[in-house]
This record gives C-alpha cells, sequence and structure tokens, in this order.
C-alpha cells in the first residue's frame, strides 16, 4: 500500500492512484507502507531511486542506516510504535530525500505518521517540498518521544507513591507485589524502547546536518535542525534519567519484598520459640514412668496446663519488651 502527496494551494492532498505506473511527477510525498513489489518498481522509476527491503532496513550499523547513492539521501530511524498499550514495539523506517521529494518506507503505523498527515492536509506552507515534509515528520516523532517519557515519568512516580508511601498495608498482599513489579518491568522496557528510537532520530539529525552543507536549504530549517539536534539530547539524557530512576524503584520494591518476607520468617520463629517451653513440658509429662511422683497428684494436670501457658506467655513478652516483635 502506498500513499502520494502532491501540494495543493495551502495543503497537501492525497491523491487518488489507482495504478502504481502512473504516478504524479507533482508528488513531494510518497508513503510506502508495506509495499509489494509491483509499487516499489513504480517509486523506483518515478524518483529514480532503489527502494530498500524489510532486511535492509533492520540493519543495525551505521553505514547501512546512513548513505548517500546516486544523489539520494537514505536515513533509516528507529521508531515506537503502540507506545500505548501494554506491548509497545519499535519499527524501522527509512526516509529517502531525492531531489526535493520525500519516500517513506515502513511497515507499521507509527503515529506521528498520521499526526503529520492531518496537519498537513488543513494547511501548509506554499511550495512545500520533500525536505519541508520530512522536518515535520522527525519533529513529530521527536514531541511523541517527549509525550512518552512524560507519561512514563508520571507514572512511575505514581509507582514510587505506591511503594514508600502506601495507602493501606501491605501485608501479605503478594497480588499487589506482583503488580508493581510488573508495571515497573514495563516502564522499563517502553523507556528502553523510547531512548533506542532518540538515539536513532539523532544520528538522522546529525547526518543532516552533515550532508545539508552542500544544499540550499532555507535559514528556518537549519536553525529547525539545530532545535531538534538540542531538543533529542536533552530528551536522550531524560530517558537515562529514568531508566536510573526505574532501577532505583525496582531496587527498593525487591527490598521491600525481602523486608516482608524477614518479617514473616521472623514471625514463625517467635512463634517456635514460644510453643517450645510448653511442648517441653508436654513432652515430659507425656512420659510414662511409674517413678513420676506427679502422676499420682490430683492436681497435677490443671499444674501442668498452668505451667504451659505461663512458659508460653513469658516468651512473648519478652520479646515484646525488646521490641523483636
Amino acid at each position: 500500500m502506498f500513499s502520494v502527496y502532491v501540494p495543493s494551494e495551502t495543503a497537501l492532498r492525497k491523491a487518488q492512484v489507482t495504478d502504481p505506473a502512473a504516478l504524479p511527477e507533482a508528488a513531494v510525498w510518497i508513503d510506502l507502507v508495506k509495499p509489494t513489489a509491483a509499487e516499489d518498481h513504480a517509486v523506483e522509476r518515478l524518483a529514480g531511486i532503489a527502494v530498500p527491503t524489510r532486511e535492509d532496513m533492520q540493519e543495525i550499523e551505521i553505514s547501512s542506516r546512513l548513505y548517500i547513492e546516486n544523489g539520494a539521501r537514505y536515513m533509516t530511524a528507529t521508531l515506537m510504535c503502540h507506545s500505548d498499550t501494554d506491548m509497545p514495539r519499535t519499527t524501522a523506517v527509512t526516509f529517502i530525500l531525492t531531489g526535493h521529494r520525500l519516500v517513506t518506507v515502513r511497515y507499521d503505523e507509527p503515529k506521528p505518521f498520521a499526526l503529520v498527515e492531518n496537519k498537513l492536509a488543513r494547511s501548509c506552507a506554499s511550495g512545500i517540498t520533500g525536505e519541508m515534509v520530512l522536518m515535520e515528520l522527525l519533529d513529530a516523532v521527536i514531541d511523541r518521544c517527549a509525550d512518552i517519557l512524560e507519561r512514563a515519568g508520571a507514572d512511575v512516580d505514581q509507582v514510587s507513591h505506591d511503594i514508600f508511601e502506601p495507602e493501606q498495608q501491605r501485608h501479605g498482599h503478594a497480588k499487589q507485589y506482583s503488580q508493581i513489579l510488573q508495571a515497573i518491568g514495563r516502564k522499563g522496557d517502553l523507556t528502553s524502547k523510547v531512548r533506542e528510537s532518540l538515539v536513532s532520530i539523532g544520528r538522522v539529525v546529525t547526518f543532516l546536518s552533515a550532508v545539508m552543507e552542500g544544499v540550499k536549504w532555507s535559514k528556518d530549517m537549519r536553525e529547525q535542525l539545530k532545535t531538534m539536534q538540542r531538543d533529542v539530547a536533552s530528551l536522550t539524557d531524560h530517558a537515562s534519567y529514568l531508566s536510573n530512576k526505574i532501577t532505583f524503584v525496582l531496587d527498593a520494591m525487591l527490598g521491600v519484598v525481602n523486608l516482608e518476607q524477614n518479617n514473616i520468617i521472623k514471625l514463625f520463629s517467635v512463634m517456635a520459640v514460644v510453643l517450645m517451653p510448653p511442648t517441653l513440658i508436654a513432652s515430659i509429662y507425656g512420659m510414662n514412668f511409674k517413678a513420676m511422683p506427679e502422676l499420682e497428684w490430683a492436681h497435677g494436670y490443671p499444674y501442668a496446663l498452668v505451667l504451659m501457658v505461663a512458659a508460653a506467655i513469658v516468651p512473648y513478652f519478652l520479646f515484646k519488651w525488646k521490641k523483636w516483635l
């Protein structure tokens, strides 16, 4: 599937193309989503480029993600997908600038693409080019990463509050412990994916800044690139801070679990010590020896009961006095 966008007065209009071989020459943005071989060939003929395959886009070395070929600039970045769900993931997206036309190749639905499409459909600068569309996409991706980090930071703060200032006693609430640990794990995974995306976007912006020296870009676009570089750097630092905070919260949660387990073990230990003297007394008077004077004593049974109760109460109050309970 692919979408072709052509400028129309003060907006970017989505052209209705039924035949991939008849792409409009005025197209400034061609968005390929899970393209077929026929769509790849049609775009290659129109733009004079080689559309990378999905396997090519998943290469991790810089030379395979950022390069210039036949005058076209190829940039592959890792973007976030489904960040609002419990199963966020990343996907590789390739941006190809050839002349003043932008070609994007993707196999998922990152939210910034829909946002930019709707924004440019309402209004855009006159004489819009592929470079301007690329700037809009990169800006939307960075804003999206910032929103995700803000939401993740708020969620981590809530988890931290649940750990250090619980609204109710968590004694024995194993299910609540499990939910908190799952929340910490999800936020850690989300933050690491956002940081991975920011690093790749930062490389794309740096690559654009390096190759634009030989291209006549407007002063506003150059300033926009510098602003993007600063934003990416600050967001990357914030993602690292969040990762460290999540690690701290995880360690704190594990410490709380250990304390709870120690309290349970301590309770069992105290109960064993409290019940040990009565058990000893009962064992002694449970022996069937003839030479035991208490066997013939009329008050032997209540005496043994009182002795067992006293032997249990004395250690209990001793532990309370020592503040071991």
